[in-house]
């Protein structure tokens, strides 16, 4: 390992490093600059390396450091090894640089102090007892925690950590802070706090808080209006920020009389914080259950009235009875109030009211109901026509009276009365088809009615013809209201309901009625009779019938309902007559005599032999008029097939005597009509030569003039064409002559128009010839100015010499005075040349 270090150890001035004896097992730091030659017995164990420089504004963290003097001199034991402090850290600041001594370790590089800004603060934490500020200072023991508050540079401490930090909240103006103390301490206006204590801090700009304080919150103002309110709750007994002393559970409002905005305290809640304003109009009122007095106390189950125009927050523990403000009451000259004392007062007109009383307020006129006044019910006045009416009851004497056909307001102790119907009678006035026909009220089981207004008189239109029994309970007696006419029952009066037999044969309970038909009309019934042969035949018989009663005689009105079911009645008592007679015919007999074998037994004979009528019921003066035999069938099988076949034998035997009497017809009428066409023939033949002699007198008449006319039509037709021919030959040349000359005219038109046309042509195109010449003479004209203007006069001058100038120089170059050149085909003009050669 010696062999591999260097024997050499040079160090610069920053470096340093360790060198051990290994005769002494001490190390030692070699700082630079130096070089040392290593013995034998040296080793080089650490470095060389840069020693640790600290910046200005800095720090490092030295662990185990070297233990020095009060001058800083390094330590030594006896055996000269440097003595550290083991377990220990120590920071260091700006200084020169230092080396490592052997054990020291560099726990943390140079770093920046930790600058602590205005408005911030560290959050620093003894871990071991110690002095704060240095000797004098605060003494610290481990756990107390403080705050280092800038601006300042903090210089950190082994002693000393930073937990946390802090940054000053901003409270603007009209908001707070809402502050715990985390233990037992002072604030900063010197208040003790305890802890989990909670306070606001209402000063605006930056608040700091303390080491063992922790904001909450920010509270935002409760901003109060003209129309809102806020409704609070002392959580505890305190002092509020008007001081007002609070109890635990109080409540109170907080109005814009109090203040504008409001903060709310840590010992108060806010129960409302939208409270509206109840606002009432002058047709307006309202009634306010726990009102609060003018000492301000609540009146615990009190009623207070407030009728507008006022504004008003409910306070708290108030209420409005139903929840809402009411309209003031406006009665109609046609209503009115039911009203209830449930207090003793004294009403308008200095009317005294005890409990119970009950008394109502007629229109028109505005009411506001007192709190000692309880409204019962508003009812207009009901109107009634004629054919109307209602029951009303007495609640005092319990009396039931009728109202019909006038306008009737109820008394304070009236009310109107429901009168009740059966079952049965209710249906029967709501069905729609309600006559004295009845009604089947079996096959209606579906049908629902409409309900009626109970109170309203019942009212029944009794049908033409027809008759109805009322019969009232109270007097126990009966009236019959004969129709048309209109029933209306009385509060103890009641219907009599007719049930009648229906159906064929008639069953009992089947036609439900009101009424009572008089009559006439007819009921069908079938019935079972037994011949004295011991034939059984099914006859459907129809009687008609009336009521024959003395509408003017009380007692025979009374009798026609003696017998509930007088369609049953009738229909058995004229059934058993119609077996005796029939078990006393055989069949053959009954069969040929059917009609008046039921008649007589029905009607009987008078004392002169003949048969009667009618027959009379002299019960219900129900009156039978007449009997009709609609259908006689056997009952047994085999009586009905054979009174068949003697039907269909006795129908064979009628169609065949009728048909050998039509046919003897038709042969009779046949030979007549035969006998008649032949006298026809002979007479039309008479007619006809008579005709055929006059046709040929006609025809020779017509010959003749025929002859004679007809050369007259003929000369008289030749010439009228004659004439015709030569009108149409002389309307033809006036029509050609007048073609020809619109021709000629057309044509010289024509001409005119295509000279002019041609001369305007030329003219034009001449015009605009002129003016093209005009305008190139006067464009070359410019471009021959303009082009002399941009040469120049001496230009000009110089080019029209340059060519002269040029041939003498050429010819005195040469010698030659004058020369001539040409190929010999050309002729030469020599005059000018000579004349040229002289002038020259």
């Amino acid at each position: 390992m010696s062999d591999a270090q260097p024997a050499i150890i040079r160090l610069n001035p920053t470096q340093y490093c360790h060198i051990l004896d290994n005769n002494t097992n001490v190390t030692r730091v070699l700082i630079g600059p130096k070089t040392l030659a290593r013995q034998d017995h040296e080793l080089k164990v650490h470095g060389p390396d840069e020693m640790v420089l600290i910046p200005p504004r800095h720090y490092c963290v030295v662990k185990n450091p070297v233990k020095t003097d009060a001058d800083g001199t390094v330590l030594l034991d006896d055996k000269q090894q440097i003595q550290l402090k083991y377990g220990e850290e120590e920071i260091r600041t700006e200084r020169p640089p230092f080396p490592l001594y052997p054990g020291e370790i560099l726990k943390l590089g140079p770093t920046a102090l930790s600058i602590v800004p205005s408005q911030t603060a560290l959050r620093l934490s003894a871990i071991r007892d110690c002095v704060d500020g240095g000797e004098g200072g605060v003494k610290r023991v481990a756990g107390d925690e403080w705050l280092f508050v800038g601006p300042a540079t903090y210089i950190p401490r082994v002693e000393v950590t930073i937990l946390d930090t802090i940054r000053a909240t901003i409270v603007k103006p009209g908001t707070a802070l809402r502050i715990r103390a985390r233990q037992q301490m002072t604030d900063s206006t010197g208040t003790l706090r305890r802890a989990g204590e909670e306070w606001l801090m209402r000063a605006a700009g930056a608040y700091l808080p303390g080491c063992y304080e922790v904001i909450e919150e920010t509270v935002f103002p409760l901003i109060l209006t003209a129309r809102r309110a806020i409704h609070m709750r002392a959580l505890r007994t305190f002092t509020d920020e008007y001081g007002t002393q609070r109890r635990a559970g109080e409540e109170w409002l907080l109005t814009i009389h109090e203040c504008e905005t409001h903060i709310q305290d840590v010992h108060e809640e806010v129960v409302n914080a939208d409270l509206a304003i109840c606002a009432l109009s002058r047709n307006q009122y309202c009634t306010v259950r726990n009102p609060w007095d003018e000492h301000g106390k609540q009146q615990m189950g009190r009623l207070e009235l407030r009728r507008g125009e006022i504004s008003f927050f409910l306070k708290p523990g108030e209420e409005l009875v139903d929840g809402q403000t009411k309209d003031v009451i406006v009665l109609a000259p046609d209503e009115a109030l039911l009203l209830k004392a449930t207090q003793p007062f004294t009403d308008a007109g200095d009317v005294q009211r005890t409990p119970g009383d009950r008394w109502t307020v007629v229109g028109p006129t505005e009411y506001i109901p007192p709190v000692e006044v309880e409204v019962m019910k508003r009812y207009c006045a009901i109107p009634l026509d004629e054919t109307e009416g209602v029951y009303v009851r007495n609640i005092k004497t319990g009396a039931v009276e009728t109202v019909i056909g006038r306008t009737y307001l109820l008394g304070p102790d009236e009310e109107l009365w429901e009168k009740p119907l059966s079952d049965n009678v209710e249906r029967l006035l709501a069905f729609p088809q309600n006559d004295s026909k009845g009604v089947k009220l079996h096959e209606n089981l579906d049908f629902v009615p409409v309900p009626r207004d109970r109170t309203r008189v019942v009212a029944y239109r009794t049908p033409h013809n027809s008759a109805i029994q009322v019969y009232d309970y109270r007097a126990k007696s009966s009236r019959v209201v004969w129709g048309p006419g209109l029933v209306m029952l009385q509060p103890d009066e009641q219907f009599t309901i007719l049930a009648l037999s229906g159906g064929k044969p008639k069953k009992q309970n089947q036609i439900h009625s009101l009424s009572l038909s008089l009559g006439p009309d007819f009921m069908t019934d079938v019935v079972v009779v037994e011949t004295s042969d011991h034939a059984r035949l099914q006859i459907q018989l129809s009687y008609n019938w009336n009521f024959e009663v003395d509408r003017s005689n009380p007692e025979d009105a009374a009798k026609i309902f003696q017998v509930p079911d007088f369609v049953g009645d009738a229909c058995k008592a004229i059934a058993s007559r119609v077996r005796g007679a029939v078990a006393s015919s055989s069949f053959d007999d009954f069969h040929k005599n059917s009609a008046n074998i039921i008649r007589f037994a029905v009607f009987g004979k008078g004392e002169d032999g003949k048969m009667k009528e009618k027959f009379v019921f002299p019960n219900n003066k129900l009156v039978i008029t007449n009997i009709d035999i609609q259908s006689v069938e056997p009952v047994d099988q085999r009586t009905r097939e054979a009174l068949s076949y003697s039907v269909q034998q006795a129908i064979e035997i009628t169609t065949k005597s009728q048909q050998e009497a039509a046919r003897h017809d038709a042969e009779r009428k046949g030979q007549e009509a035969e006998g008649m066409l032949e006298r026809q023939k002979l007479k039309d033949e008479i007619a006809a030569e008579r005709a055929r002699k006059d046709l040929l007198e006609l025809q020779a008449e017509s010959s003749a003039v025929q002859s004679s006319g007809h050369a007259k039509a003929e000369a008289r037709a030749r010439a009228e064409a004659k004439n015709i021919e030569m009108q149409a030959m002389l309307e033809h040349a006036k029509i050609e002559s007048a073609a020809r000359k619109i021709r000629a005219e057309c044509e010289l038109e024509e001409m005119k128009l295509k000279h002019e046309a041609e001369l305007d042509y030329q003219r034009k195109k001449d015009e605009l010839e002129l003016n093209k010449l005009s305008e190139t003479a006067r464009v070359e004209g410019l471009k021959f100015k303009q082009q002399i203007d941009a040469i120049g006069a001496d230009t000009i001058k110089a080019m029209a010499q340059a060519g002269p100038e040029m041939q003498a120089k050429l010819l005195s170059g040469l010698g030659l005075q004058s020369v001539l050149i040409t190929d010999g085909k050309n002729p030469i003009n020599l005059f000018n040349t000579a004349k040229g050669l002289v002038g020259g």
